[in-house]
């Protein structure tokens, strides 16, 4: 299991730190686990599948997609998580904050930006 938790680690770009930060546990920890020399309490594993979206079947045994399929609506949900959970003011926050201000109309003007942009970035693949 210790490899799948430093795989895991790795694909969220975390650092030993970071990751056992989230789950209530020291960067040694982790490390421990990562090696094999200790392993993961079953409130670790439960933590690690909540905290991350990791699918349980494949961090107990090593079968199935690492992550869980989210709906929109969990999507967003962690994504918004993972931003309040950061401490510092990053483009993330401030662009969130800035269209979470944005009325009716702004936001129609916003979609047909990014509408009129996408189509931009398709025709200029078939060029």
């Amino acid at each position: 299991m210790g490899e799948r938790v430093r795989e895991l680690r790795k694909t969220l770009r975390l650092s030993g730190e970071k990751f056992g930060e989230k789950i209530g546990l020291k960067k040694v920890a982790v490390s421990q686990i990562e090696t094999g020399r200790n392993n993961l309490s079953e409130q670790n594993i439960l933590a690690i599948c909540r905290e991350f979206n990791v699918n349980e079947d494949w961090l107990r045994y090593g079968t199935g997609e690492m992550f869980k399929d989210m709906t929109l609506d969990e999507e967003i949900i962690s994504f918004i998580g993972d931003i309040q959970w950061d401490a510092s003011t990053t483009f993330k926050k401030r662009f969130i904050s800035a269209v979470a201000k944005l009325n009716d109309e702004e936001w129609k003007v916003l979609e047909k930006i990014i509408v009129d942009m996408a189509s931009n970035i398709e025709e200029n693949k078939r060029d």
